[in-house]
């Protein structure tokens, strides 16, 4: 793949990889800790495939969005306020669900830990960088198994800004003394691409992962992959 988008791993120092639909399935994680949520809250429950269109900005779009949805499908066509009240609620207890059964709910992707192993075999120094708070995000790869081949692991809370804007990927590259042109950006969704666009990085995208209900082959990106261990094929 990366001789096909005309960077091989020679021209490379880093590659910097997402966390939710990339290397983890998490939807599981998000459907139970939300759904627990909702119903501290006495609000209806959401199904699993309006959350996966959800997925992707960070905690605090994920909750609103969530909210504004399962208002809205009650009838009561919330506004601006009526979400925030909620919020407020929402987010001390969606935080305790989730780091409660942070991973119980979750997969590795196939071909990830290869990947992965990969990447590092050649060269790559490597960091994870995530829309995920990072207190959620660290103790899931720990539970996966996944923290050992990061050098710096990011969340959307480590930064002032979160992907799509490119100050994360430049933070990141900062962190592992590398230029964003020699960083590659291995994500799933229109956010990691437009992130790595900006920033001067080199992008990737999976085709499995999460991108707000849309094909990620519509995505401007240098190239697709089914698998993180078809990379460096």
């Amino acid at each position: 793949m990366l001789n096909s988008i005309g960077s091989n791993h020679a021209t490379l120092d880093a590659a910097i990889i997402d966390l939710d639909g990339t290397m983890v399935d998490t939807l599981g994680d998000f459907a139970e800790a939300l759904n627990r949520m909702l119903s501290d809250l006495a609000l209806p429950a959401i199904a699993a495939p309006a959350i996966e269109q959800m997925v992707g900005k960070g905690s605090e779009h994920l909750l609103r969005s969530v909210l504004h949805h399962v208002l809205d499908q009650a009838g009561k066509a919330p506004t601006a306020i009526e979400v925030d009240a909620f919020y407020a609620r929402a987010w001390p207890s969606y935080q305790q669900h989730y780091l409660s059964i942070n991973g119980d709910c979750a997969q590795v992707y196939p071909g990830v830990v290869a990947g992965l192993q990969a990447l590092r075999q050649a060269g790559l120094r490597l960091a994870c960088l995530t829309n995920k708070p990072a207190a959620f995000a660290l103790p899931l790869l720990r539970a996966k198994g996944l923290d050992g081949y990061f050098e710096q692991v990011f969340g959307g809370d480590s930064f002032a800004r979160k992907k799509p804007d490119p100050l994360p990927l430049l933070k990141t590259c900062e962190a592992l003394q590398t230029e964003p042109a020699r960083t590659l950006m291995v994500g799933d969704s229109s956010n990691d691409a437009q992130a790595a666009r900006a920033a001067g990085c080199p992008v990737v995208l999976v085709t499995y992962g999460y991108n707000h209900g849309l094909p990620v082959q519509a995505v401007d990106a240098d190239g697709y992959v089914d698998s993180l261990e078809l990379l460096l094929a």
